[in-house]
């Protein structure tokens, strides 16, 4: 497959004109569409899925913000303007299925637009690349340039506490040939990068120490040379702590989709 091939990205307005309904939704999300770095993440799941041969589109244009930051900020008129407008546009195309790489988009498409009528299967990219894993779709083995590394897992709160979700972002990276290397604080006490609930959009509080330095400390702590994500804020934060310990070259940030893409070698 060629790697322009990798790229394909349809629409679900070209789809429907031409006849066809995807099998999935990948929602992409206010980072994944304008984030710079978050963008190569968005990237490296597209061409993902076009190298498994998976038949999905987004929305494009017609995609606008969940309204999570809304929500979490207290506008709740806000959120539920921009949900009845995406459920809209969604029930328009008869979407049944969606897959996002963030956990806020994830939660509130998930857990809050069936109050407003909004009923949709939702699935997080991590455990949707799992799924291709066990399904024998994505093949590790080898973990190519992640052979023999050591890679700690930070648990973002949307996908782990809010939805109890720890052991598929886990069972991809141990399909790799790589050290798993777990934070003393990890899972249902892993401790929040310091983003979430609209804090990303807002100044610190007084205190002693920023979360993310302190997370990125506990990171750091495990000798890993690898902090794998799966969240845009959580990449945005811990990216930040990596910089402030000027630990930049010798310890990346990445996010599972951009690990599996690079272990497959495309």
């Amino acid at each position: 497959m060629s790697n322009t091939n990798l790229f394909n990205v349809p629409t679900m307005a070209q789809k429907q004109a031409a006849g066809e309904t995807p099998e999935i939704l990948f929602w992409v999300g206010c980072a994944g569409s304008f984030d710079d770095r978050y963008r190569r993440v968005t990237q490296a799941f597209v061409k993902i899925l076009n190298h498994v041969g998976v038949d999905f589109a987004v929305l494009g244009d017609e995609e606008s913000c969940t309204g999570d930051p809304a929500r979490r900020g207290g506008n709740e008129f806000l959120f539920q303007m921009q949900a009845m407008s995406n459920i809209q546009v969604m029930d328009m195309y008869q979407v049944k299925k969606i897959v996002t790489a963030c956990p806020h988009c994830f939660n509130t498409l998930k857990n809050e637009y069936p109050d407003l009528g909004g009923n949709y299967e939702v699935i997080h990219h991590s455990t949707y690349l799992q799924q291709l894993i066990n399904q024998g779709k994505v093949k590790l083995q080898g973990g190519g340039e992640f052979k023999g590394k050591k890679i700690t897992y930070h648990d973002s709160c949307y996908l782990g506490r809010a939805n109890d979700i720890y052991e598929a972002p886990r069972a991809v990276l141990e399909a790799l040939d790589a050290d798993l290397m777990e934070m003393k604080r990890c899972r249902t006490r892993g401790l929040c990068c310091g983003a979430g609930g609209a804090q990303m959009f807002k100044d610190a509080e007084p205190g002693n120490k920023e979360i993310n330095i302190e997370r990125t400390e506990d990171a750091l702590s495990t000798g890993a040379d690898t902090i794998a994500v799966a969240c845009p804020f959580c990449m945005t934060m811990m990216r930040d702590g990596v910089k402030s310990k000027e630990k930049e070259e010798s310890v990346q940030v990445k996010d599972l989709a951009e690990i599996v893409a690079e272990a497959q070698g495309i």
